[in-house]
């Protein structure tokens, strides 16, 4: 887990989750616009991602795993006596939505890019019951992960960055697999289970790993009494490294900003 600190007084802290294969430092341009803007961000990797050395690369042996330490992050961010955001990308959106619905937390707000509450690209129904024959007898076996920088981002210094990246996790394994299916699952099963906290859910137009509609359907069926619904046109999965980027992250901290307004922190 590290931490940024806000330039000046700071008036929130952000806790954000990175999506699946990837880690922290590629949220550096985000860190910094947060941190700039007034806020405290707290982030870490991921169990078998990034730097953590836990769990072997690409393998989890439970999605409660990742639950357990987004928590943490957020005990951490308390420490700061601050209205607490929490910001989940992709699998970072999936394992935010599963938090909500085990745990009760004190946020002054939830935001989700692009969550992964269903795949573009599923395997075949044969490869899905092999894979449930596998997952009892090697879990930890690894398989490629079909996806491809290409497929993330527009932004060609991002696509660049990736595939020079050591610490991109390229492939997992069926555990893994397994548990992020059963994740989505229980996603829209426990829905009624889910904190009432303002959400703003933000989906790009055009991505190429996240069904948009599978996204839009959660989001209809979630019993928030505040919610908001943007969807970028243009805008590939991970709407913070498009071209649009700044359009986005303004439109992220307007949110930010109005809930703070709403129990006024901000006048």
């Amino acid at each position: 887990m590290w931490k940024w600190e806000a330039e000046g007084e700071a008036k929130a802290v952000i806790v954000m989750v990175h999506g699946a294969m990837e880690h922290h430092r590629r949220y550096g341009w985000l860190i910094e616009k947060w941190r700039l803007s007034g806020f405290h961000v707290i982030m870490g990797d991921l169990p078998g991602q990034g730097m953590t050395t836990r769990s072997r690369r690409g393998h989890i042996d439970s999605f409660d795993e990742y639950i357990f330490e987004v928590k943490d992050w957020i005990q951490a961010a308390y420490k700061f006596e601050l209205p607490v955001f929490l910001l989940g990308h992709s699998m970072g959106g999936l394992i935010s939505i599963r938090l909500l619905q085990e745990e009760r937390l004190k946020l002054a707000g939830v935001i989700l890019s692009s969550p992964c509450l269903g795949l573009i690209k599923r395997h075949s129904k044969i490869l899905d019951m092999l894979s449930l024959g596998l997952n009892m007898i090697v879990p930890s076996l690894r398989m490629n992960s079909g996806l491809t920088v290409d497929m993330a981002t527009r932004n060609q210094d991002v696509r660049d960055a990736d595939l020079n990246d050591t610490l991109y996790v390229t492939k997992v394994s069926i555990r893994w697999y397994r548990e992020l299916i059963a994740a989505i699952k229980l996603g829209f099963e426990e829905l009624e289970k889910i904190q009432n906290v303002p959400l703003l859910v933000m989906q790009g137009g055009e991505d190429l790993i996240v069904n948009k509609k599978t996204v839009n359907d959660w989001f209809n069926f979630a019993p928030f009494s505040e919610k908001r619904f943007k969807e970028w046109p243009k805008c590939y999965h991970e709407i913070f490294n498009e071209p649009e980027r700044e359009e986005v992250f303004e439109y992220a901290k307007d949110f930010v900003n109005s809930q703070l307004k709403a129990i006024g922190y901000i006048v």
